[in-house]
């Protein structure tokens, strides 16, 4: 099938190239005819992260330029997981990583398309490695690899100058590396990509087909993602960025993008969207000219967020975003979306029975730091319930108020709000 022949150079004007094999090896072969790729997902974990997210994109833009996908979920490197600089991994027992299995492929498989002459396989490695003996793999796999070449791994070097590794994840590279000559062998799989901090593992895969098969094998890494300052990106306060909603609320989601620093935008959008180069460049050129109105933010957090949520789920976000500012009806949004938002934002339990005053609230939720200063709130016109100018200091809410069934929104002046669940 026609491949399209931009698509190093999007690769590259994206900052998707931290490291590749020959580049212009690697250049004919992607001009030339449709490559089988595969990039690799370990489940240590129920969900997915920012950092899965630059290889499921990265997969989609080779698929939408004709190239095939081979997606691979390690059921088999999940059981070890790839060497760390913290220190060795706890080690999951085989039933939880085979549930992971199965939560990481469907988080997988709605970005890749599994129809058509270039349609997307997915595969798991512990089908070629399960009835592997240990015999034959020493043999046929580990007699490949020198052991100083192995030493030489940064991780491995920092690794042991920190008190050592297990010889279980100082043998991880040849587990990758077997997936690479594996699909070679199976699928005629000629290129492999991830992230930079798996490029001894990838490289180890290509010099494992050239020894195993006498074969030419192709190799790029995505970079690290940093913040300006060079530490890592994609942490929040409460860990990872998950990408599955019950570990982070699509509200959580929308917001992490919502803030991402401005020297960081250009990058983010460049890499985690589907925007045009033109698209990306106009966005650029506005948030230059006026970076308090956060162009940049507002569409790197609606393009991702519908990305992995959906439109729809991006919608409500949006809506709820305005309300509680002020700018929508509270009684059109929706109950969770809601809940996530005042979660996000803070928020307290209080009985239906015992329904605390407007102040007493305002001063539960440290919207005001005493009863005084609330009441000065509600009299200056800055206190709000769910949008309404509160009028009265002494006034109770009762069950006409809940938002969503068990919400109460409030607010003090425009920016300030709390939530308040009722039981």
């Amino acid at each position: 099938m026609s491949v399209d022949p931009t698509l190093l150079d999007d690769l590259q004007w994206r900052g998707l190239l931290a490291h590749s094999t020959d580049l212009d090896v690697l250049r004919e072969a992607l001009t030339s005819s449709s490559v089988r790729f595969y990039v690799g997902f370990d489940p240590t974990a129920p969900s997915l992260h920012l950092g899965n997210l630059v290889q499921i994109l990265t997969a989609k833009r080779l698929q939408d330029a004709g190239h095939t996908p081979f997606a691979l979920v390690g059921g088999a490197t999940g059981m070890i997981g790839d060497p760390r600089d913290s220190g060795e991994r706890t080690l999951n027992d085989a039933d939880t990583v085979a549930e992971w299995v199965g939560r990481v492929r469907a988080q997988i498989e709605p970005f890749l398309s599994f129809e058509g002459e270039n349609a997307a396989t997915m595969v798991n490695n512990l089908d070629w490695t399960a009835g592997l003996s240990t015999i034959d793999f020493l043999r046929d796999i580990g007699k490949h690899f020198p052991v100083n070449r192995m030493l030489a791994r940064d991780t491995v070097k920092r690794r042991l100058e920190a008190g050592g590794i297990s010889y279980t994840e100082f043998s991880y590279v040849l587990l990758q590396s077997m997936d690479f000559l594996a699909l070679y062998r199976q699928h005629g799989v000629t290129l492999q990509f991830g992230g930079s901090d798996q490029w001894g593992n990838i490289t180890g895969g290509a010099e494992l087909i050239r020894r195993a098969e006498g074969g030419t094998a192709h190799a790029f890494a995505t970079p690290l993602i940093t913040k300006s300052d060079g530490t890592k990106y994609g942490k929040t306060e409460g860990g990872a960025l998950w990408l599955d909603p019950s570990m982070m609320s699509p509200y959580a989601f929308f917001q992490f993008w919502l803030n991402v620093e401005d020297a960081s935008v250009s990058e983010m959008l460049r890499i985690f969207t589907f925007l045009s180069r033109a698209e990306i460049e106009e966005i650029e050129a506005t948030h230059a000219e006026k970076p308090f109105l956060r162009a940049g933010q507002k569409a790197l957090a609606e393009h991702v967020t519908t990305l992995v949520h959906g439109a729809v789920e991006t919608a409500r976000i949006q809506a709820a975003s305005a309300a509680l500012f002020g700018g929508g009806d509270m009684a059109d949004l929706a109950g969770d979306t809601l809940g996530a938002a005042l979660g996000e934002a803070g928020a307290i339990t209080v009985s239906a029975g015992e329904m605390p005053s407007i102040v007493d609230l305002f001063v539960e939720t440290g919207l005001a730091a005493s009863k005084g200063e609330a009441r000065r709130a509600v009299k200056e016109g800055g206190a709000y319930l769910n949008n309404e100018r509160v009028r009265d200091a002494d006034f109770v809410p009762g069950p006409d108020d809940l938002v969503g069934g068990h919400w109460l929104v409030l607010r003090k002046g425009k920016k300030s709000f709390r939530g308040v669940e009722v039981s």
